[in-house]
């Protein structure tokens, strides 16, 4: 079976009951009964490429990658990939194997896709920020084949139509993979019980506004009780960061961001948190640790906790304040020299399971405001990758290490299936590498809507050159992006207990 794309989607206006029931079908549920809302905010021109049908292929498509250094979960080997209809059939092929197209990977290195499990693409709602077209955009060039997407757009993502909505946007615009978070409120836990095929439920402990703050401990336990979806939270204590605040009250020194949003409320919120994972015996995963003090509420984390670091939060420290501004505000905030090394050794240890990116892009113009009017946030998928090969490249880590950090450890603590791996049975959304690739990151070069990366002008070595989602070319160094690809939904199984379950990945099931 082939997935193809209609080139024309008819107008709902135009539809008869039947036709949206049977449309209803085709998108895979992407528009339920009594979610007419959803509509609104699909534009008819996104329609294109919007219904994705199943039909019989009139023949079999096989992509052969061959001669490749293929990363696996353990290993690097020389070897080709063969891929039929989009998954993965063979990773011990024969450089001759039958194809319809080969990929010379000679000198190259062929890894699983990316899975950033945190980003926010600012559609509906934001979308002079960003969304979700150049966001995907920035993705494929990255090596990022799949994302998921936190809810604190405009309107916010807190009920099941709200999800589906913004999987309605996607599969209109999207060249790659997505899922969306369902976000808690004080009050929505019913809601929370009626979403299924979502990777979880985000919770704002500090950090946000309205509906979307969760600060209280009755409304946290009444989640953590009441709820079965797995959990992941920003975690700030709100009171501690307003406390800090009011102390502060009238700088406009881009430094006391750090000290506005401290160590101690990173500290006092993980604690808490964690302790309401362990207590309900719920999955929890702790997003964006900023600090080494937080590792000890990560000690012994099996079979509930998982934890994530941002590249930011191990590349850039409070002494980078002076050359960068307002750039690398963000929240949690940056913090010390010494954070970032014990961080990346907290990767390396195990200690924590994921890197992601938080992107979180605003414009240039937003973001040169005086403090505290600049925004906390920034931009990163298209670099991410490409910033952990540099690593590679410096002899700090190995390259089946960056695979775990960025591909396999996201797709197992979130159940998305088939994805994360280079092994038979699994959806081929591969990227290829170029190890010996030397680049200079600018903010010109961006294909993000806000046209600026934190890391403009730093060389870096290690890119990629190519992305595949599912077995489909959507982007090449040279070539560009396919403009006609569009990603799939992410597919969820969180029966199979998470990331401490699944030590040999998440492939589909016979």
């Amino acid at each position: 079976m082939q997935q193809q794309y209609v080139s024309r989607s008819p107008r709902r206006e135009a539809l008869q009951p039947r036709d949206k029931v049977r449309l209803e079908r085709l998108t895979y549920g992407a528009f339920l009964p009594g979610i007419d809302e959803a509509w609104q905010m699909v534009k008819p021109s996104d329609l294109v490429h919007f219904c994705p049908r199943i039909t019989e292929s009139p023949a079999m498509s096989r992509t052969l990658f061959r001669n490749a250094n293929i990363v696996l979960p353990d290993s690097v080997r020389e070897g080709s990939v063969l891929v039929e209809q989009g998954v993965i059939i063979d990773i011990d092929a024969s450089d001759n194997a039958a194809a319809d197209h080969v990929v010379d990977c000679s000198g190259l290195h062929l890894m699983p896709g990316v899975v950033d499990d945190q980003v926010h693409f600012r559609e509906p709602g934001l979308t002079h920020k960003e969304d979700l077209s150049t966001a995907s955009h920035a993705c494929a060039a990255g090596g990022v084949t799949s994302f998921l997407e936190m809810p604190n757009t405009k309107p916010p993502a807190i009920t099941v139509d709200g999800v589906r909505a913004k999987e309605a946007l996607a599969a209109s615009k999207s060249l790659v993979n997505y899922g969306f978070y369902i976000g808690a409120t004080p009050d929505n836990v019913a809601e929370l019980n009626k979403a299924t095929d979502v990777p979880g439920i985000k919770i704002f402990i500090g950090s946000s506004t309205g509906n979307l703050l969760v600060d209280e401990q009755e409304a946290l336990e009444r989640i953590f009780a009441e709820t079965t979806l797995p959990i992941c939270a920003h975690c700030e204590d709100e009171t501690t960061v307003r406390a800090n605040a009011e102390r502060l009250a009238g700088t406009t020194d881009i430094r006391d961001h750090s000290n506005i949003r401290d160590e101690q409320a990173a500290i006092v919120a993980t604690r808490r948190a964690t302790e309401l994972a362990r207590r309900h015996q719920h999955r929890f995963h702790v997003l964006h640790v900023s600090t080494a003090a937080e590792l000890q509420f990560l000690a012994d984390p099996s079979p509930y906790l998982t934890a994530e670091i941002c590249l930011h939060h191990i590349f850039f420290h409070v002494g980078d304040y002076a050359r960068l501004g307002s750039r690398i505000q963000m929240n949690p905030s940056i913090k010390t020299e010494q954070d970032t090394r014990k961080l990346f050794d907290a990767l390396l240890d195990g200690t924590i399971q994921v890197i992601a990116t938080d992107h979180a892009p605003h414009t240039l113009e937003e973001k040169a405001q005086p403090y505290p009017n600049s925004p906390s946030g920034l931009p990163a998928v298209e670099n991410s990758l490409a910033l952990m090969l540099n690593q590679v490249a410096a002899g700090r880590c190995k390259l089946p290490q960056v695979a775990s950090w960025m591909c396999d450890a996201p797709a197992r603590v979130w159940g998305i299936v088939g994805k994360g791996r280079i092994e038979t049975g699994y959806d081929a959304d591969l990227v290829l590498v170029d190890m010996n690739r030397k680049k200079m990151i600018t903010d010109e070069s961006q294909h993000t809507k806000s046209k600026w990366s934190p890391w403009s002008g730093e060389t870096l070595t290690g890119w990629p050159i190519g992305t595949w989602v599912g077995g489909h070319k959507v982007y090449d160094v040279d070539e560009g992006f396919d403009e006609s690809a569009r990603g799939n939904k992410l597919r969820f199984d969180h029966s199979r207990g998470g990331y401490w379950n699944t030590p040999d990945g998440i492939g589909p099931v016979d």
